[in-house]
């Protein structure tokens, strides 16, 4: 039994790389489990046995604490003068001695052995396992590379080499993704446990970590922080955005990230099994990289409506809008987290559409509203209108192509676009006054003790009436 527990100690050191003396203190523990089985130890002298490690010859001697009493109640603890000075030939031994008994390995059963094997076995996987925690805890977001070994349930056992697995489970594989036995594939890793059940590291394709650290592979300037990545999202399969940022002022982050016609960012993209990836400038002002975040759509201008809540407005025009949101939202969704603030996109016909209206209400209310609130209206060009006699909407909307081409020095097209402006407000003021006369006269006949104010409470009165009506 000495020469297979010497030669498994050998055996386990080699296949595991475990310490030696951490194995052979395992296998001295399983060996004094198994003596106690054999000998009937009890819990209280479970503590009398000692098992000692011949290095020389590879040899285990067991022995056990034992007392020199008159009479002997418990042999496992105790025996007799007469059978102390036999065991130890020594005359001397006295009543109350503590003694050291050797005692005989060759009578160690076969389910004693059996027991010695188990714990043994326990004990080395134990050690393994704490091996392997203490060795990639640390290496966390690391990337590696695997074969793929086998599947199991829907995840994937990936072999890392050296006797060591991980599993890439279901919820962090890429979904348009096709793996086949035995392919090799880049993973990273996402976590590392000491979980005595299944396997310790848990690796992913779908951490925004893996899009870190085959740019960190493929670009030289991140390798050496002449480039940083500030931010990395991804939509696993379809889209990512990483934001990235230089610390030389004549190293354009973007381009050393997309690489000579592209040679650098399409390895990522073929890695990655052509996921489409943007690669944006980092700004510390949030309507900067907002804007930045949004491409490859432009935008035209960048409002924050809520800076405590971290909100903002992101201004397009019409035909950048369903490029800056994105097919299903993407693209927003992705600028969104990238930038860390809630983005809502406008174009930037409704807000102009919104700004006429309220300019219309305006004229409508009997107000004039000035040239200069158009936005094609420079504050010289409203001077030389005014100078003109041309001094609010209504008179720019009333007035012809050829006055104004005349009076601003303008094309024939910006004169037109000038006055189209003007009477689309213009316009605007006639729909409010044609929608507050159908109020009124909706109202009826109105009394001449009535009010203005009475006769709107009763239309509002009646049109709830008619609501509520027309909901049943």
């Amino acid at each position: 039994m000495a020469t297979t527990i010497g030669q498994n100690i050998e055996i386990l050191c080699n296949e595991h790389g475990l310490d030696r003396a951490l194995v052979v203190e395992a296998m001295k523990e399983a060996v004094r489990a198994a003596a106690r089985k054999q000998f009937k130890a009890s819990d209280k002298t479970d503590q009398s046995i000692e098992v000692e490690w011949n290095d020389s010859d590879g040899s285990v001697e067991i022995s056990a604490h034992k007392t020199v009493v008159e009479v002997v109640e418990n042999p496992a603890t105790e025996l007799s003068l007469d059978e102390a000075r036999d065991l130890t030939g020594d005359d001397g031994v006295e009543i109350g001695d503590e003694l050291l008994i050797p005692l005989p390995t060759e009578e160690l059963g076969r389910i004693a052995a059996q027991t010695a094997k188990q714990i043994l076995v326990q004990k080395v996987r134990e050690a393994v396992r704490e091996k392997v925690y203490e060795e990639y805890i640390d290496r966390k977001g690391e990337l590696i590379n695997g074969v793929v070994k086998r599947f199991e349930r829907g995840d994937m056992i990936v072999d890392l080499g050296v006797n060591l697995e991980a599993i890439l489970p279901k919820s962090h594989q890429v979904r348009s993704e096709n793996w086949n036995q035995g392919e090799r594939l880049r993973v990273v890793i996402d976590d590392v446990t000491k979980d005595p059940k299944g396997q310790q590291i848990r690796v992913s394709r779908t951490s925004p970590e893996l899009l870190k650290r085959l740019f960190e592979m493929e670009v030289p300037e991140i390798y050496d922080d002449t480039v940083n990545i500030k931010s990395a999202v991804r939509e696993p399969g379809e889209r990512a955005k990483i934001a990235v940022t230089s610390n030389e002022k004549d190293v354009d982050p973007v381009g050393a990230c997309v690489g000579m016609k592209g040679s650098r960012v399409q390895a990522i993209i073929k890695e990655l099994r052509g996921e489409k990836i943007d690669i944006i400038e980092w700004s510390d002002e949030p309507s900067v990289f907002a804007a930045n975040a949004l491409s490859p759509a432009k935008v035209s201008q960048v409002r924050i409506t809520d800076i405590d809540n971290r909100k903002m407005e992101v201004i397009v025009t019409e035909d950048q809008l369903s490029l800056a949101i994105g097919k299903r939202g993407q693209n927003v969704r992705l600028a969104t987290r990238l930038v860390g603030w809630d983005i809502d996109i406008i174009s930037e016909e409704k807000i102009k559409a919104e700004i006429t209206k309220q300019m219309g209400k305006l004229i409508a209310s009997g107000e004039a509203v000035p040239v200069t609130a158009l936005e094609a209206v420079t504050n010289v060009q409203a001077e030389v209108l005014q100078a003109k006699g041309i001094d609010d909407i209504q008179g720019l909307a009333d007035s012809t192509v050829d006055q104004i081409v005349d009076a601003l020095d303008v094309s024939m097209d910006e004169a037109e676009k000038i006055i189209a402006s003007a009477k689309a407000i213009v316009a605007a003021s006639a729909e409010g006054e044609v929608a507050e006369e159908q109020v009124v006269a909706e109202a009826g006949p109105v009394g001449e003790a009535e009010t203005t104010a009475e006769v709107v409470t009763e239309v509002e009165t009646s049109n709830d009436g008619a609501g509520e009506g027309s909901n049943m």
